[in-house]
C-alpha cells in the first residue's frame, strides 16, 4: 500500500511541476514554456531548439505541445537518462584495475579492489560468487549490461 501511496504523490509531485511550467494555463506546454519554466534547472539550460526538440520527441498527440502525460514521460525519460550516466560512473570506479586491458569489465579481482576499498573484506573466491549471480554470459565477469541488472 505504500508503494501505491508513493506513486499517487509522485504524480501530484509532476501536477504541480507541469502548472508551473503551464504559463498560460492552458493545460499544455509549449517549448518555449518548458525552457523560461526551467529557473535554473535542466530546462532552464535548454536552448529553444533543444527545447522544441524536447517537446517534439515527447509530444504524443502531434500538435507540438506537452500534456501531462507526455511532461511525465519527458520527466521520467531524463531521470532514467541521469541514472544510467550515474550506473556508468559507477561501473567504470568497480572496473578499474580489472586486468581487463581497459575497465570494461567488473572482474573478481576489481571488485574485490573495491569493497576493500569501501572498507568490506571480500576474498576472490566471494566475490566470484557475487558475480556469478548476474553473470548472464558465463564469462566470469560482469559487463556494464550485467551490472545494470544486478543493481535493478
Amino acid at each position: 500500500m505504500v508503494a501505491a501511496g508513493n506513486a499517487i504523490d509522485k504524480h501530484e509531485q509532476y501536477k504541480r511541476v507541469f502548472a508551473h511550467f503551464d504559463e498560460d494555463g492552458d493545460g499544455k506546454i509549449s517549448g518555449s514554456e518548458l525552457r523560461r519554466g526551467g529557473g535554473g534547472g535542466r530546462a532552464g539550460e535548454l536552448t529553444e531548439e533543444e527545447a522544441e526538440a524536447a517537446v517534439g520527441f515527447s509530444d504524443s498527440d502531434g500538435d507540438g505541445l506537452l500534456d501531462l502525460e507526455d511532461f511525465v514521460r519527458l520527466v521520467e525519460a531524463g531521470e532514467e537518462e541521469e541514472r544510467v550516466k550515474d550506473l556508468k560512473e559507477a561501473f567504470k570506479m568497480y572496473a578499474a584495475g580489472a586486468g581487463d586491458g581497459g575497465g570494461v569489465l567488473i572482474t573478481p579481482r576489481s571488485l574485490k579492489r573495491m569493497l576493500s576499498r569501501l572498507g568490506m573484506r571480500r576474498s576472490a573466491t566471494e566475490c566470484g560468487v557475487m558475480i556469478a549471480e548476474f553473470d548472464l554470459d558465463g564469462d566470469g565477469a560482469l559487463d556494464f549490461d550485467e551490472f545494470k541488472v544486478m543493481m535493478s
